[in-house]
C-alpha cells in the first residue's frame, strides 16, 4: 500500500468533468494485454475457496420464508431457524422430492407442503443440513466434494476479503449470464475497458499498476485511478485497487479519495447449464459503502430508498459486462 498517496479531503468531493468525446479518448488496448489478465486469473485460480460459495444476499433469506438456488448443480434451500440464523440444506423433501424452495417456515423448521413434513437444523436419515455462513451482507453455503480443483480442502469459514468499519450501508445486486466464473472474474481483471465500456459510470480512468506475470502475493493488485459519474458534468475522483480474495472473487476498495474502505465485492457462483446446455453463473455484486462525513449517517437512515438506488446502478455495468464475460465464454467454447 506504501505507492498510494492519501490526498486531504477536499469539502466538495464533486469535480467538473473535463473529458474528450468517446471516441478521442486514449486507447488502452496496448496497455490491455491478453498474457498479462490471463496470468492475474490463474494466479487467482490458485486461491482455494474453502468449497464456499456465495448463495443470495444474507436480506434475501428473510424469517418465515424459504429461498431456493441450484449451486454448482445442487438444488439448496435456505431458511432462518427461530433464532435467525442461517441454515441451507438440500432442495428436495426427502420423502417423496417435493420442492422446498417454497416450503413455509414454522417454528424454525421447513415444512413440505405436499404432506407435511417437517425438516429442521438437525435433519433426518437422508437430509442433512449443510455448513453455511451468514456475514451479515452476504450467505454462504459450502459444498463438499463438488471436483471443483479451486474448492481445495474444506475450510471452516469463507475467505472474505477487506471490508470498511461498521456501520456501512450495503446492497446486492444478482444477475446471471450465460458463461463460468473464471469469465466474470476475467472480466474485472481488466480494468482497462472501463472508460470504453462504461462511458455512462466512468471517466478519467488510469491504470496506475498492474501486477507483473510472476509478481508475489503482496503485489498481485491493481491500482486504477477513475472518475465516477454522477451526470453528465460531475464525478467523483477515487484511487482503487482490485485483488481476487478467493478463485471466485475479485475485490475492488477505494483506498484513497471519497469514501475511502468503501468496496465492491463481484462474486461469481456457478449454478447449471441452462436449457441450451451453456453453463449459467450468477453475478451477485455487493457494494458496501463507508464514509465518516455527517450526511452519511443520514444515507444510511434511508438505506431502504438508498439499496434499490445501488442495486439498479450494480445491474446496469453487469448487463454490459456480462456482454463481454458471454463473449469470452463462446470464444473459448468455439476453440
Amino acid at each position: 500500500m506504501n505507492d498510494v498517496r492519501t490526498t486531504a479531503r477536499p469539502a466538495n468531493p464533486l469535480r467538473r468533468l473535463h473529458r474528450p468525446r468517446w471516441a478521442e479518448q486514449e486507447p488502452t488496448w496496448a496497455d490491455a494485454k491478453p498474457g498479462l489478465i490471463r496470468a492475474a486469473l490463474n494466479r487467482a485460480r490458485a486461491r482455494t475457496t474453502g468449497g464456499w460459495y456465495v448463495l443470495a444476499a444474507s436480506r434475501e433469506v428473510r424469517p418465515g420464508k424459504a429461498f431456493g438456488r441450484v449451486v454448482a448443480g445442487r438444488e439448496l434451500v435456505a431458511w432462518r431457524d427461530t433464532d435467525g440464523a442461517l441454515r441451507v440444506g438440500p432442495g428436495a423433501c426427502p420423502h417423496l422430492g417435493a420442492a422446498l424452495c417454497d416450503a413455509p417456515v414454522h417454528e424454525g423448521r421447513l415444512v413440505c407442503r405436499w404432506h407435511g413434513l417437517a425438516l429442521g437444523a438437525s435433519g433426518r436419515p437422508g437430509w442433512r443440513t449443510l455448513p453455511a455462513h451468514d456475514d451479515g451482507v452476504l450467505a454462504w453455503v459450502r459444498l463438499d466434494g463438488t471436483g471443483d480443483p479451486v474448492d481445495g480442502e474444506p475450510t471452516d469459514a469463507p475467505v472474505i476479503g477487506p471490508r470498511p468499519p461498521l456501520p456501512g450501508l450495503d446492497a446486492v445486486a444478482t444477475v446471471i449470464g450465460r458463461c463460468e466464473p473464471d469469465d466474470v472474474v476475467a472480466n474485472r481483471l481488466d480494468p482497462w475497458h472501463g472508460a470504453w465500456f462504461h462511458p455512462y459510470s466512468f471517466t478519467a480512468l488510469r491504470v496506475l499498476s498492474a501486477p507483473a506475470v510472476d509478481c508475489p502475493p503482496a503485489e498481485d493488485r491493481f491500482l486504477v485511478e477513475v472518475t465516477f459519474t454522477l451526470g453528465k458534468r460531475y464525478g467523483v475522483p477515487v484511487v482503487a485497487e482490485f485483488s481476487c480474495p478467493d478463485a471466485r472473487t475479485i475485490t475492488m476498495r477505494i483506498v484513497d479519495g471519497e469514501g475511502t474502505g468503501s468496496v465492491v465485492e463481484t462474486h461469481a457462483t456457478p449454478l447449471r447449464p441452462g436449457p441450451d446446455g451453456v453453463p449459467r453463473t450468477a453475478v451477485i455484486e455487493a457494494v458496501v459503502a463507508h464514509s465518516d462525513r455527517p450526511g452519511f449517517a443520514k444515507a444510511r437512515t434511508a438505506g431502504p430508498l438508498v439499496r434499490p438506488l445501488m442495486r439498479v446502478a450494480a445491474a446496469r455495468l453487469w448487463r454490459d459486462d456480462l456482454d463481454y464475460a458471454e463473449r469470452r465464454y463462446a470464444l473459448r467454447a468455439r476453440s
